[in-house]
């Protein structure tokens, strides 16, 4: 089965993102901040993670730079997950190696196919 692990800070966030890959019979686990996140993704290496932007130890630009500067997390798949919508975040994010960006609030609808999406295209290359 398919591992996710979610860093995110906010508790209603966190539950509803699980709850959906869940859904979709994806595994779970979380971090509830920054640096707990890079310590889970570097330690059970996890088929992708979900990372909300805005935390409250050290930003999700310095998780994703911590996670890709070790060689067990050069090649996860990230995804960026934040409402921190500004023009020109998208592009930022996928420059500095998220795999993929989703706009918070998420629609449950399409969420899971765009994470499939980011996995696919990660997988071809």
């Amino acid at each position: 089965m398919t591992a996710a692990l979610i860093i995110e800070d906010n508790e209603n966030n966190l539950e509803l993102i699980r709850f959906i890959l869940e859904q979709a019979n994806y595994t779970t686990c979380f971090a509830m901040t920054g640096l707990d996140g890079v310590r889970q993704a570097l330690a059970d290496a996890p088929d992708f993670v979900i990372l909300d932007i805005q935390l409250p130890d050290i930003n999700g630009m310095e998780v994703l730079k911590r996670i890709r500067a070790h060689p067990a997390g050069e090649k996860i798949p990230i995804i960026a997950m934040t409402s921190y919508a500004m023009s020109g975040d998208k592009h930022k994010l996928l420059a500095a190696g998220c795999n993929g960006y989703i706009e918070k609030p998420i629609d449950p609808m399409v969420v899971v196919d765009q994470i499939k999406q980011v996995l696919d295209e990660k997988r071809a290359s």
